[in-house]
């Protein structure tokens, strides 16, 4: 890859620092994708030797980029987004992906097509962490920036997502214990 190449690609997944999400920091700032991208990948990291028999790496590079797609489409709440939101973002990643250089582009690729899919424990373990960090990240918001569906979403969302381990399970079940905490101390 030459060097214009590899700032070019940077200069594409900046924008992520200024895409914002819907959450907001502990702060009530609003937080950026890149924020809650990086967080992904740190809970990967933090949990490499839980899920040693994965190929973390995989699922760190998963993590970190997952959100490429929104450089071009801006977030979108998991609530809100449509197949067809699903697919324009799709559609814009690929053509973005195809553009770069050879080894960039298939490694890319490779990884966006198994996320895609989600059968690999890899994209499975992805998927469930960028979940629970959302739920994290609004249990530490302030509660008067949760818009109404929240309040049930926080007690229900990603449970689906971690059943397949029964650690992620584990720490579902205490973001949940968290939630109800939050609700019950700053609903009074």
């Amino acid at each position: 890859m030459e060097a214009r190449e590899f700032l070019d690609i940077l200069h594409v997944a900046e924008r992520l620092k200024d895409t914002k999400r819907h959450c907001t920091t502990s702060s009530g700032r609003t937080e950026s994708v890149a924020e809650h991208s990086w967080r992904v990948s740190l809970m990967a990291l933090l949990l490499r030797h839980e899920f040693a028999q994965l190929d973390m790496d995989r699922v760190i590079s998963m993590c970190i980029v997952h959100d490429l797609g929104e450089c071009f489409t801006g977030d979108i709440p998991t609530f809100e987004k449509t197949e067809r939101d699903r697919a324009k973002e799709d559609d814009i990643l690929a053509v973005w992906t195809a553009s770069l250089p050879g080894e960039v582009s298939d490694d890319l690729s490779s990884l966006f097509d198994e996320m895609q899919m989600q059968q690999t424990a890899e994209s499975k373990l992805y998927k469930a962490l960028d979940k629970l960090e959302a739920l994290i990240q609004h249990n530490e918001s302030p509660l008067e920036t949760w818009s109404e569906n929240e309040f049930e979403l926080n007690k229900t969302y990603a449970f689906d997502a971690v059943e397949f381990s029964p650690k992620l399970t584990e720490i579902r079940n205490e973001i949940l214990a968290d939630t109800m905490e939050k609700l019950d101390r700053e609903s009074r």
